[in-house]
């Protein structure tokens, strides 16, 4: 059974927004590096944000100044807040989460982790 669990995707019209969540088991929420990464259709997996324990936030840079990363520690809930949504957008979103013992969470770090969700469609329309 899968202990992240993302929901909120959902077809859009360009320049509209959604917001994603990853519900997670306590001690991934409080301890681990979280974010968010999306496979376009036809393409690899790429990075999306992470946020690390103390807040600190790292984003990729075609989604900087309209996606914002959060999450929520009492409701052990990680969001995506996507705004300004264009059909490159498009894509499987899928949680991540990985023990980050020296604070490094940024996206290159993330993406070495076994720990993922199942995914959530976003589909921009044109």
């Amino acid at each position: 059974q899968a202990q992240l669990v993302e929901s909120g995707g959902d077809s859009v019209q360009i320049g509209g927004s959604l917001k994603l969540s990853c519900a997670a088991p306590r001690y991934i929420a409080s301890f681990y590096c979280m974010g968010w990464f999306r496979q376009p259709p036809g393409k690899e997996r790429e990075g999306v944000a992470a946020i690390a324990t103390d807040g600190r936030a790292t984003f990729t840079d075609s989604v900087k100044g309209r996606f914002t990363i959060s999450k929520d520690n009492d409701k052990s809930t990680l969001y995506l807040q996507m705004n300004s949504l264009q059909p490159e957008d498009t894509a499987m979103y899928y949680c991540a989460a990985r023990y980050d013992a020296r604070n490094i969470c940024d996206l290159t770090f993330l993406a070495s982790t076994g720990n993922w969700g199942q995914g959530t469609q976003v589909t921009v329309s044109s």
